[in-house]
């Protein structure tokens, strides 16, 4: 089986404005690729750039696709490793537009086994339950939001902090008090304190029960993690600081962090999450399953790569519950509520809508 050609689309996904500590984004700023074969598979990637956090955006992604596709025909889809090393050699970082080259050659992969992915990465079934993610807003319109997800059957919240770190207790603050103590609170600061504000605040954030947070400083204040991690009674998940199995290494030799999260759109897709997943493994490192904007089709491939991860046990996959106006995907997982589930498909067991498709700008390389 040999690579024929690739299709890149822009895979624009409207949606309501999202505020995080770096910035707002306004569209899911997507790319999706079919990368085709001559016996008539294809496997789908897709990827959201998130320019304040990996450096990329949904233009520098279309342009790297159509230079990678280039490294592609005539070559076997089955040598993952190989393809990605192809890649790799033409540019090094942008992971975000790799993650999505990533999943179409393991989604290729899967189908010609004739295994859904979490089968063919050696996984098993099992409940996952996703978070609900609660934007950056007033600490009233916060905690009415907070009510609006608990009345639904969220159990779990994750809460953007990182603006003024006064402002962001009260947020928290408003929110426990609107939802009781059954609730799971986790916190995400997005790198917006500084290493006073957050040891300050995570000291004064603690009485309101909160489960970890998420990157509190900028990952260029590194060094200070570990001085953080020592005196925070909060527990310290790593996310913008690891992008690779080298930063999960580094992070857990200094003692930096409790967890970590990953991201395909910060390791550059599976390959390399697998790799951080073993670093982590082998230390009783606990891990989340994170995302940026994706829709549900690679919201579906995150999914099932968490049921192949057992060091996962923590799940923010809500990305596409995060004000999509439009659900431009075919199969894929589905909800009960806010409990997972992946198709027994072949492959990712997702596709794009044809009719979402024919309005979206297109090449093929």
């Amino acid at each position: 089986m040999k690579i024929t050609h690739t299709e890149i689309y822009r895979f624009s996904i409207p949606m309501e404005p999202f505020v995080i500590a770096t910035g707002t984004m306004h569209f899911a700023q997507n790319v999706l690729i079919r990368i085709h074969t001559d016996n008539g598979l294809y496997g789908l990637g897709e990827c959201s750039a998130f320019p304040m956090i990996v450096g990329e955006n949904q233009d520098t992604c279309l342009v790297m696709a159509r230079e990678f596709a280039k490294l592609l025909p005539g070559k076997d889809p089955l040598d993952i490793p190989g393809r990605m090393n192809d890649l790799l050699g033409y540019a090094d970082r942008n992971t975000t537009i790799k993650s999505a080259f990533d999943m179409a050659l393991f989604d290729l992969a899967a189908k010609h086994a004739g295994q859904p992915l979490y089968q063919f990465l050696g996984g098993n079934r099992k409940k996952v339950e996703t978070d609900m993610t609660i934007g950056i807003s007033s600490p009233e319109k916060m905690a009415q939001l907070a009510q609006h997800y608990q009345a639904q059957g969220c159990s779990i919240l994750k809460v953007k902090l990182g603006k003024d770190i006064h402002e962001d207790i009260e947020r928290v603050a408003q929110i426990r008090a609107a939802v009781g103590g059954m609730m799971t609170i986790r916190l995400d600061a997005n790198q917006g304190w500084s290493f006073d504000d957050a040891l300050y605040g995570l000291g004064a954030l603690a009485k309101y029960d909160i489960e970890f947070c998420e990157q509190p400083m900028r990952s260029w204040y590194d060094d200070r993690l570990p001085e953080l991690q020592l005196n925070s009674p909060i527990a310290i998940m790593a996310d913008e600081s690891c992008y690779n199995h080298h930063d999960a290494r580094r992070l857990i030799n200094s003692r930096s962090c409790e967890y970590l999260n990953i991201k395909f759109s910060k390791s550059g897709g599976i390959l390399e999450a697998q790799k951080i997943h073993e670093v982590a493994l082998q230390h009783g490192m606990k891990c989340m399953m994170g995302g940026m904007l994706e829709s549900r089709l690679a919201a579906t491939a995150k999914l099932h790569f968490a049921l192949s991860a057992p060091n996962i046990v923590f799940f923010d996959l809500d990305t596409c519950m995060l004000g999509h106006l439009i659900d431009p995907v075919v199969g894929g997982m589905s909800y009960e509520g806010f409990i997972l589930d992946v198709p027994e498909a072949p492959g990712i067991g997702a596709d794009a809508d044809p009719a979402f498709l024919d309005e979206c700008e297109s090449w093929r390389i």
